[in-house]
């Protein structure tokens, strides 16, 4: 696991030709996660390609293997041998996620209703990342939880001797936090129910069905989705199991291709789950070209090959409620928003404050650091566009060793004649590992970043 010590890795982005080619992405952060955690989980065994070889995922793969589970490779694809539901086994030392907060949260969920201790650490970024909200329904559970102050890492989770299945509204629009409920409940007699009053994404409903566990989703006249699942069933392990492509790693070049003159670029097999794709419905309203080619399934998911040409954008007043659908894209959106005619208004943004840096912040002084007017507010961010962009670049970003931080404005940098320098490119390993040799491929200018002075 990199900790990302040792010398930081500045890289500069510059405009040059048109991009052009056709890309395919890694595979889908989130459903990765859940492969290697519902496969170690089942009986038998789950064949998974298209994984994304992210740390992150990686991470969530070491920590079931310490779990129990068997994971070898086998050429393309992993092949993951599950211990039972009801079967993991106590870890003999911490659970090590490095900077991966999904893997952390959703282990957390799975490893917490078991009667034994499992310690959890990872990296400084996400040891300052707030669990709270993932132990709260725990602790319902009557899983025990030792923690520094603030729900932090590193903390140690004891499960009950039998964990008390519960009903859990969730106070805030998180596919995390009910995962980690459902993922609970699996190891709890009876019935967890999850009360969802705004739809997040949902692989963890989707997945759990396919690999065999009873669970129900209804939703109400207003929208709120009421989940039940049946603890202590069996899950089964899932022949062959495809990762579809990741619609946030998608966002970098498509927004690339959407704002830099003369491109025509298609990205394949993007997962087109409707819970994820508020990328490119925000970018459809604001005028870009983008067609949406080949539909069809894959594992399960909704996938198509999106193919985007530059074209004049025009500022939009994204709604509160597609927050949810798009929570990591909006880095991108506002690279998309600073190229666009007007005003583009985010709203409804709270959650950025607690990824990977305060990303909010973060996405407010790269923007004000390339001269991008812009104005930040407690849960909000407008930006006013210029589609001509000229004067943008020269400035350099604090990445806070946020790996979309650094992809959003390298992206931006490929539309400034001046260019943009990230001041660190060593994390972007966590979730798109082939991001700089994918975008080169595509004609992007991406070079070292000179020394200072």
């Amino acid at each position: 696991m990199a900790d990302h010590g040792g010398a930081a890795r500045p890289l500069t982005a510059r405009a040059g030709s048109a991009l052009k080619g056709s890309a395919k992405v890694p595979g889908d952060k989130s459903i990765s996660h859940r492969a290697f955690l519902f496969g170690g989980l089942a009986s038998g065994r789950t064949r998974v390609t298209g994984l994304l070889e992210g740390e992150d995922v990686v991470a969530t793969g070491r920590a079931m293997r310490a779990m129990g589970a068997r994971i070898e490779r086998d050429g393309e694809a992993f092949v993951v041998e599950g211990v039972g539901n009801g079967c993991l086994l106590e870890p003999e030392a911490p659970l090590d996620f490095g900077n991966a907060g999904t893997g952390a949260r959703l282990t957390m969920g799975l490893a917490g209703a078991y009667d034994f201790g499992t310690t959890f650490v990872g990296d400084a970024s996400l040891s300052r990342r707030p669990m709270g909200r993932v132990l709260d329904p725990l602790r319902e559970m009557g899983v025990q939880v030792a923690a520094r102050t603030g729900d932090r890492l590193p903390l140690t989770l004891r499960g009950p001797r039998v964990a008390a299945p519960i009903e859990y509204r969730v106070p805030m629009a998180s596919a995390q936090v009910k995962s980690a409920v459902l993922l609970a409940g699996l190891n709890a007699p009876g019935v967890t129910t999850v009360i969802e009053p705004v739809m997040t994404r949902d692989h963890t409903e989707k997945m759990l069905e396919g690999f065999g566990a009873r669970i129900e989703v209804t939703t109400d006249a207003a929208g709120t989705r009421t989940i039940r699942l049946e603890g202590q069933g069996e899950l089964t392990g899932v022949a062959d199991f495809t990762v579809p492509g990741d619609p946030s790693s998608a966002a970098f070049p498509i927004v690339a291709a959407a704002i830099v003159p003369g491109s025509d670029v298609t990205v394949t097999n993007v997962l087109m789950n409707p819970t994820r794709t508020g990328l490119v419905t925000t970018l459809l309203e604001m005028g870009a070209s983008i067609e949406i080619l080949n539909p069809r399934r894959s594992g399960g998911e909704d996938v198509a090959d999106l193919r985007v040409r530059h074209a004049p954008l025009v500022g939009v007043t994204v709604p509160e409620s597609r927050a949810p659908s798009m929570i990591d894209e909006y880095p991108a959106l506002a690279v998309a928003a600073a190229f666009a005619q007007g005003r583009t208004v985010m709203v409804g943004l709270e959650e950025l404050r607690v990824k990977e840096s305060d990303r909010l912040a973060a996405v407010a002084a790269g923007l004000a650091a390339n001269g991008v007017a812009h104005e930040e507010g407690r849960d909000s961010l407008t930006v006013t566009g210029d589609p001509d962009g000229r004067g943008y670049g020269g400035g350099t970003v604090a990445t806070h060793l946020d790996h979309r931080i650094a992809m959003s404005f390298l992206v931006l940098g490929l539309a400034c004649p001046k260019g943009v320098t990230v001041d660190d490119a060593r994390m972007i390993a966590t979730s798109f590992p082939e991001f700089e040799s994918l975008m080169a491929g595509l004609g992007a200018v991406l070079e070292p970043a000179k020394p200072a002075g």
